[in-house]
Formats: structure tokens, C-alpha cells, sequence
């Protein structure tokens, strides 16, 4: 089992100042590895249709809408798992949690693949690029965390700079469209989310 992290939205809580309603951690997730090859090798092929250089990094919030419709049409042929968790900053009481960014990132991570109760024995790789902040001891506690003798969901986790790794840019547009469909300010807030729907195994709300 390969499993992609990444989210959309940003740790801060001053929605008033710019900072997201809604923060989303999704899970990417390819039981065969062949099909992760496969779809990686459809996106570096959408990349070089659209005319873009080698090094360009498929983002959600940068893209053009013709962009993501036809990245999303274009992954749909394949065969993989998503699921995400939604945070609506306003229930989040924890004092930790507003003011560590990396406790915030950390729990929220630790909590979308703790209840995905289909992920054993995972090889995960988390998005480790941009402004957030990870240091050895994040992995150490999400093994501590996610392990026990019972029961054992990651095999190995790493961080991955999402510039390197398109199927962590996959991750990026998912988490993307799911944050968005619950804007109800957006004219395309549904759209791209729509064309993966069967994909999706669970998409929960934060409480």
C-alpha cells in the first residue's frame, strides 16, 4: 500500500485576516503499485500536453480551471483511494494546536490515518516542501503514535518535496478540490471533486 499525504488550506486562525475557514488532509492512496507508475507516468504526459517544462509542479491553488479540469479528467482512469479529512478551524479549542504550527500539522495528520481503518502496513509519503516545519521528531511520534504490536499502519514514512514528486502534487490537487467544495462562494467549488467521486472512500468532518 503507497500512500501520498498533502493538504490545502494553511495552519493560521485569523480568518478574519486571510487565513482559510477550512483546513483538508487527504490521503492518496494506490494499492498496486504498477497503477501508481501508471498514473504517475499520465501526469508527466498531461504536463508535457499542456506544454509545460519538466520541472513544473502541478499546485490546485495556482492552476488555471482548464488546468485542473483536465488533470482530474485525466487521473480519473486509474485506480486509487481517497480520503480526507475536513477541519473547520472554528471547532478547534485546542491552545496547542492554534499556536504550534507543527502540532497542528502533526495531529491532524496523525488523526486522518489513525481512523482509516482499510490502511495497514502502509509506505507513506508525506509533503515536506513550503513553509511547513518537520523535523525528525514528527515521524518518530506519528510511528509512535500510529504503531503498536497489535496493530502496525506504516511500514516506512518519509518527506518528499512535492516539486520531485507527482504523485504528491496529485495529493496537493485532491486535498485542493475537497477544501474548495465546501466554499459556497466558489462557481466551480463542486466541479473537480465531482469528476473523482467514485474515488472517494470517506471524507469526514472534524468535531
Amino acid at each position: 500500500m503507497l500512500i501520498f499525504v498533502d493538504d490545502s488550506g494553511d495552519p493560521g486562525f485569523k480568518i478574519d485576516k486571510g487565513s482559510t475557514k477550512n483546513f483538508v488532509i487527504s490521503l492518496l492512496i494506490f494499492d498496486d503499485n504498477l497503477e501508481a507508475e501508471k498514473t504517475a507516468v499520465a501526469i508527466k504526459e498531461l504536463r508535457r500536453k499542456f506544454g509545460f517544462p519538466d520541472n513544473m509542479e502541478f499546485k490546485f491553488h495556482n492552476s488555471r480551471n482548464k488546468v485542473k479540469e483536465e488533470f482530474f479528467r485525466t487521473i480519473n482512469k486509474f485506480k486509487f483511494r481517497v480520503r480526507s479529512l475536513v477541519v473547520d478551524k472554528n471547532k478547534v479549542r485546542s491552545d496547542e494546536l492554534k499556536n504550534n504550527k507543527e502540532s497542528f500539522y502533526g495531529y491532524f495528520i496523525k488523526t486522518v490515518l489513525k481512523y482509516s481503518h482499510t490502511i495497514l502496513e502502509a509506505c507513506i509519503k508525506i509533503d515536506g516542501s513550503g513553509d511547513r516545519v518537520f523535523r525528525k521528531s514528527f515521524l518518530t511520534y506519528l510511528r509512535r503514535e500510529l504503531n503498536s504490536r497489535q496493530k502496525k499502519i506504516i511500514r516506512n514514512c518519509k518527506m518528499v518535496d512535492s516539486k520531485g514528486n507527482v504523485l504528491i502534487q496529485m495529493a496537493d490537487m485532491i486535498a485542493g478540490s475537497v477544501r474548495i467544495s465546501y466554499d459556497d462562494n466558489r462557481k466551480d467549488a463542486k466541479i473537480y471533486k465531482n469528476i473523482i467521486k467514485k474515488h472517494i472512500e470517506d471524507e469526514w468532518l472534524f468535531k
